[in-house]
């Protein structure tokens, strides 16, 4: 701040530091002006000079650094009154300003707490006749028309499953609930909705857990099984998807396929929000989300989650489970 003051003082520095040289020139040139006696006024002047620049030193930056704290919080409630008439003009302005941009900011809040209520009805609105429409492929005898159909609704279930889940991020941890949890049982779930998938697709799943049951949320738990299932389905073709699980103080349960695998130079970002692949670009299936959205919702379960794959292999996916304790300190059970 100092440096700041200075520098914006210069004119009036360098304006008096002229002066001097100024009058200590006509008392060189003028021998009826005593040279001493100039320097003696020169250093006293000085002296004033000085204490003036401290006194304004701190009168002035008192407002300027109150500025700093508005720019944080758009508040002008802890700058000080102005001191000069400039100031004056400039806390008046920056006093406009912050209303009106505290305004517009409750008012964009206002908009988009708006859509996200209108959208998260629309979903619910659109899975009435999603529900109907299931009930009605169930009772179709056309296999060959069924299977597609009923494959085209998954696929349309799923977006909207990721869509209404992603719009309650933000408030997942008022919806937490731990409880103990048998994963076979969700797991079993999920395939059970991606079965008219597999099917089609000749796919199969062999199970093998150690240890079934976890602390966890239920409901955020079976949509992190969802996304990492129909990813599995979703790159693989007539092979089997091993699910595995290993006991002890940390349960860890992995999910591999045989698809296409990841390629080294994307594993690091596939965990990123709307990244799709840099090999497979144009594949229309990605959305980027699915996860993007599991990341954000593991790290809120403390459920550590790892990668490992090679392109053509296929990939496995573990997530790591939180012990007891750990869950019973950060979730305050």
């Amino acid at each position: 701040m100092i440096r700041a003051f200075l520098w914006e003082r210069k004119s009036w520095i360098l304006m008096f530091i002229f002066l001097q040289f100024f009058y200590l020139g006509i008392a060189f040139l003028d021998a009826a002006i005593p040279v001493a006696s100039i320097l003696y006024v020169s250093f006293l002047s000085s002296l004033f000079f000085l204490g003036f620049l401290f006194f304004r030193y701190q009168r002035e930056t008192r407002f300027y650094k109150g500025l700093e704290e508005w720019s944080r919080n758009f508040t002008i409630s802890g700058v000080p009154e102005p001191d000069s008439p400039f100031e004056n003009i400039l806390y008046t302005i920056l006093t406009e300003q912050g209303q009106s941009l505290k305004e517009a900011a409750s008012e964009n809040r206002r908009r988009l707490d708006q859509e996200k209520d209108d959208l998260l009805a629309w979903i619910h609105e659109v899975k009435t006749p999603l529900t109907a429409m299931h009930l009605i492929m169930e009772r179709m005898e056309n296999d060959a028309l069924k299977a597609p159909l009923k494959y085209e609704w998954l696929r349309i279930h799923l977006l909207l499953d990721q869509q209404l889940h992603q719009k309650r991020m933000d408030i997942m941890e008022n919806d937490l609930y731990i409880e103990r949890i048998d994963v076979e049982d969700l797991l079993y779930q999920e395939i059970k909705t991606l079965q008219s998938w597999c099917i089609q697709k000749g796919i199969g799943f062999d199970i093998d857990l150690a240890s079934t049951e976890v602390l966890s949320d239920s409901k955020w738990l079976s949509f992190v099984f969802r996304q990492l299932l129909t990813n599995a389905v979703k790159y693989s073709e007539a092979t089997d998807i091993e699910i595995t699980g290993t006991a002890g103080d940390q349960m860890t349960l992995s999910i591999r396929d045989k698809g296409r695998g990841i390629e080294p130079q994307d594993l690091p970002r596939i965990f990123d929000k709307g990244f799709t692949s840099t090999v497979h670009h144009n594949h229309s299936a990605s959305t980027g989300m699915g996860l993007y959205l599991t990341k954000v919702i593991t790290d809120s379960l403390l459920i550590k989650i790892e990668v490992d794959s090679t392109p053509g292999e296929g990939s496995t996916f573990t997530l790591i489970f939180p012990d007891r304790n750990e869950i019973h300190q950060v979730m305050g059970m």
